[in-house]
């Protein structure tokens, strides 16, 4: 089932999980993301960031997505994760994305809100929900780079939330994109504050490399969507490496690309048990 964002946060904000959303690089992640859900029985999100655009246009992804999700037994989304501009947020809904991000969190408040508000006016036309981002969540993620977080404060995200019309936001609670170095100071009580003040489900970014049960208690406070991203990066490229190690004359990426998307699954099926949302399909 190809849907779009909306309903499926709304339903985790309401039920006390997360819907996991992973970013996917080609159609091997594609596949595994879209397996995972099918056989946890969760609903599920793929994103893609705009370097991955670069790397395979929005037309594509869109095309073998909406492809596979109207096959699939499960809800899937596609999401462009961190738009960096209205005109690709404009290009993905075009193309057919189910869901968008506009993120103008290293901008001043109000011409964030300028941004975030034109690409949800024009989003809203078309029927897609737009996730925005309030407070700058710190390391690199795609070719953008953040040297440190600055936690949300929640008074300001509610503002946002009302002058954008955002159907979804990103908060920062102290985490950061990539792996850590070091333990993030994480502020977790940001999460039932910031809820409080917003009529609209939270979402977690940087969750790769947290500890589990840190994943599953910032879902129960009440992030509705938990992004994750360099973690499905580092396991693909771990297992194509291991097949290749182990055959040197292999040279059909059928072989090496089916190893590696096992893998992927594998991770998937394991977040989604995280965030609790398995069986919510």
């Amino acid at each position: 089932m190809y849907v779009t964002s909306e309903k499926l946060l709304l339903d985790a904000a309401g039920g006390g999980y997360a819907v996991g959303a992973f970013n996917a690089e080609n159609a091997e992640m594609v596949w595994a993301i879209i397996t995972a859900a099918e056989e946890a029985r969760s609903p599920v999100i793929i994103q893609t960031t705009p370097g991955t655009l670069k790397y395979l246009p929005e037309g594509y992804f869109a095309g073998m997505v909406k492809n596979a999700a109207q096959a699939a037994s499960v809800p899937v989304v596609l999401h462009l994760d961190h738009g960096s501009s209205f005109e690709l947020a404009k290009s993905c809904v075009e193309h057919g994305y189910s869901s968008v991000m506009i993120d103008g969190s290293k901008l001043p408040f109000e011409e964030n809100a300028a941004l975030t508000k034109r690409v949800c006016d024009f989003a809203r036309r078309c029927g897609i929900p737009v996730e925005g981002e309030i407070g700058v969540i710190g390391g690199k993620e795609d070719t953008t780079q953040a040297d440190s977080g600055v936690y949300t404060d929640p008074a300001q995200a509610a503002a946002f939330a009302s002058a954008t019309g955002v159907s979804s936001l990103a908060i920062s609670i102290g985490t950061a994109h990539g792996f850590y170095k070091t333990a993030p100071a994480l502020d977790l009580d940001l999460i039932p504050e910031t809820k409080k003040r917003t009529d609209v489900p939270l979402v977690l970014h940087g969750a790769s490399g947290l500890p589990d049960e840190t994943v599953t208690r910032a879902a129960r406070l009440g992030m509705s969507k938990v992004n994750f991203a360099t973690e499905l990066r580092d396991v693909y490229t771990k297992a194509l490496k291991e097949y290749i190690a182990s055959d040197s004359g292999a040279f059909d990426p059928k072989k090496y690309g089916s190893h590696a998307r096992t893998a992927v699954k594998e991770l998937v099926r394991h977040k989604m048990s995280v965030c609790m949302s398995e069986g919510r399909a």
